[in-house]
């Protein structure tokens, strides 16, 4: 096929992407945009036209000036101070705790950025002056003073620009999600050392740019200022009150200090520009060389390229295991019993909304929806708080650390744990060794594929000797390729790990090929608890049976079949239960023969239906026929039987199903 030019004349290649054509911009929209813009800048514009270029030094370095620029820089970096000892808690309290009130508070946060600044300052005389609330207090027990005192000014100053921090960084917190803290928490780190080493490096953007703002304006401040602290030269006369009394002496030295508080504000704006203003993850991070997740994935010791694997290396002086075997009791949404000896693997399975991931925080203790009494070998530790607990969690995507290497990531738990940080760093090397990703150790998570991170995720998990291991979905991300070397990556090692290993998953190739057990919730109950292997021959859910490609239909047991539910018809089998009892009935969709004419003969169930989709399956078509007789009805064919039917979306069909081919399960 001929390769053509778009109309715009570009040729196709490189990145690629067209850029969309450029709308006309409505005139009525324009001519205000461009005076809002002109407003904006006229008076920008008037500073730079009226100062006196040639005697710029001169004012700038006159000691007044001086005097009241240091004093700007010493009330600002104390207010910065202060914003910073307490807004980091407030804005953490305000983004990540639901408490009664919070709206309230958001608004007394809110309330000095819309607050007349002179209406500050009366406040805080209010509050602090002599005759204040607290004033007299303040100056009978400690003798201290604030209004008309260096203090005094930055105490406005703090009033008036915490907000900016607060704002900034609630935002950043509320980016953030809970899951990097979570993990840690179950990698053994406490609240405060996931506050410093988690939290606040993930959140250092919004950090750094509500500081920068919060600086910015505690240095122009001038209402509260003047207000609450006076106007004292050397004590509380800062660079913005000192611009207005040069106003009335000397406008030309007030318009070369005015050109400098401008200057340092535009500074501050441009350094925040594009690299301190995003939600956490979106600062600029070193890229990958090549997409991580369409790398694709190698293993061995001649593995080739950036992201290649190296080989499984197990440490034969690994001392052996500790053995906890497992016992849960969860009420509340969950409502199961749960019992598992040392070296077991659980499959949980079941359709959205069963409460899978329910049942994992609730073991974490991390969930108010269910309650775990947990316990682990011969301790209870349903009373402790997750960090405490031994229980390690590894979510979805892994959740590494963006600001961590792997081997920082790998060791954090050991490290929370109090492990000294060199033989930290020597076990987290020898897990990464073991799953064969050891050569990634000095990497960040942006710079590896989707089946390392996986990898090292594991690896930080087991690490941490957790004596209980829960995997949300660990292989959900990956592709089929990379999916497979993880999951005999996973089996290997889940075969030594001495406690019971708990794995959220929807394929049910993970669940037979790694759990010893299968445990199937809905509503958060367990229908069926069993081997893979019986839960393969006699699914008891509808919809692990539908997992397993299967055919299900609920119903009620007759003498000679099933009287199928909401009014779906009978079905004829060979070996009924006894009337009356709730089944599923289970059929395989080879099972399902598919014609174009009634059938006659054998068959004792049969259908008409018509023809809704047609998919491959590998070197077979899965056929849907949907009936007015009948559910819904899955049928596997080979293309070649399709193309001698002539199968198509709409075609009218029959299809039939052997009494002898249909499986029924008591529910």
């Amino acid at each position: 096929m001929r390769a053509s030019k778009s109309r715009s004349g570009r040729q196709p290649g490189g990145a690629g992407r067209v850029p969309a054509r450029a709308s006309r911009l409505p005139m009525p929209l324009a001519i205000p945009a461009v005076l809002a813009l002109a407003f904006l800048l006229l008076p920008l514009v008037g500073v730079l036209a009226r100062t006196s270029w040639g005697e710029l030094g001169t004012h700038l370095t006159a000691p007044a000036t001086t005097e009241a620029l240091r004093l700007s820089l010493i009330v600002s970096c104390w207010a910065l101070g202060l914003s910073l000892l307490l807004g980091v808690p407030l804005a953490w309290l305000l983004a990540r705790v639901t408490f009664p009130g919070r709206a309230l508070a958001r608004s007394l946060v809110l309330l000095p950025m819309v607050l007349p600044p002179t209406v500050g300052g009366v406040a805080l005389l209010l509050a602090f002056g002599r005759r204040g609330l607290l004033g007299p207090w303040l100056e009978d027990t400690f003798g201290i003073t604030l209004p008309f005192h260096t203090s005094g000014a930055v105490l406005a100053a703090t009033f008036v620009a915490m907000p900016f921090l607060v704002i900034s960084l609630e935002g950043a917190l509320g980016g953030l999600r809970p899951r990097y803290e979570e993990t840690a928490a179950s990698l053994g780190a406490s609240p405060v050392r996931v506050f410093f080493t988690v939290t606040m490096p993930m959140v250092a953007p919004g950090l750094i740019a509500g500081a920068a703002l919060t600086w910015a304006r505690a240095l122009g401040e001038f209402g509260a200022t003047i207000t609450f602290a006076g106007n004292l030269p050397g004590t509380t006369q800062t660079l913005p009150l000192q611009v207005y009394l040069l106003l009335q002496d000397s406008p030309e030295a007030a318009t070369s200090v005015s050109l400098l508080l401008l200057a340092i504000a535009m500074a501050v704006l441009v350094a925040l520009r594009g690299r301190w203003t995003g939600l956490p993850g979106t600062a600029r991070r070193t890229a990958a060389p090549v997409t991580a997740l369409d790398e694709p994935y190698t293993d061995g010791p001649h593995a080739d390229g950036p992201y290649a694997d190296g080989p499984d290396v197990v440490d034969e002086s690994e001392p052996p295991a500790e053995r906890w075997p497992l016992h849960a009791t969860v009420t509340g949404f969950n409502d199961l019993v749960l019992d598992a000896e040392p070296g077991t693997t659980i499959a949980v399975v079941g359709p959205n909304g069963a409460g899978k991931t329910t049942l994992l925080r609730a073991l974490l203790g991390l969930t108010p929806r269910a309650h775990a009494e947990l316990r682990l070998g011969d301790t209870d530790v349903t009373a402790l708080p997750p960090h405490r607990r031994g229980v390690a969690w590894v979510p979805q995507d892994g959740a590494l650390f963006p600001h961590l290497t792997m081997l920082a990531n790998t060791a954090y738990g050991l490290r929370s744990r109090g492990v000294p940080r060199r033989e930290a760093r020597r076990a987290a090397q020898q897990w990464l060794d073991r799953l064969g990703v050891g050569h990634l150790a000095h990497r960040k998570p942006a710079q590896v594929s989707g089946g390392q991170a996986q990898r090292v995720a594991l690896a930080r998990a087991l690490a941490a000797r957790p004596r209980l291991l829960l995997l949300d979905e660990p292989l959900a991300a990956l592709d089929q390729t990379t999916r497979a070397h993880v999951r005999h990556t996973l089996r290997r090692h889940l075969e030594g790990f001495g406690g019971v290993c708990l794995i959220v998953t929807h394929d049910p190739v993970e669940a037979v090929s790694l759990a010893d057990r299968v445990l199937v919730l809905d509503e958060g109950r367990a229908l069926q608890d069993a081997p893979p292997a019986e839960v393969t021959r006699h699914p008891r859910s509808p919809w692990v049976a539908r997992m397993l490609g299967r055919n299900a239909w609920p119903g009620t047991a007759t003498g000679d079949g099933l009287e199928l539910a909401d009014g779906g018809g009978r079905l004829i089998v060979a070996d009924p239960l006894p009337a009356g009892t709730r089944a599923l009935a289970i059929i395989a969709p080879e099972a399902v023969s598919v014609h174009r004419d009634k059938p006659t003969g054998s068959p004792r169930n049969v259908w008409p239906g018509t023809v809704r989709e047609i998919t491959a399956t590998g070197s077979r078509l899965r056929v849907l026929i949907t009936s007015g007789s009948a559910p819904d009805l899955v049928a596997e064919i080979t293309p070649q039987s399709a193309a001698e039917l002539g199968l198509a979306d709409g075609t009218a069909v029959w299809t039939s199903v052997k009494a002898t081919e249909t499986t029924v399960v008591a529910l």
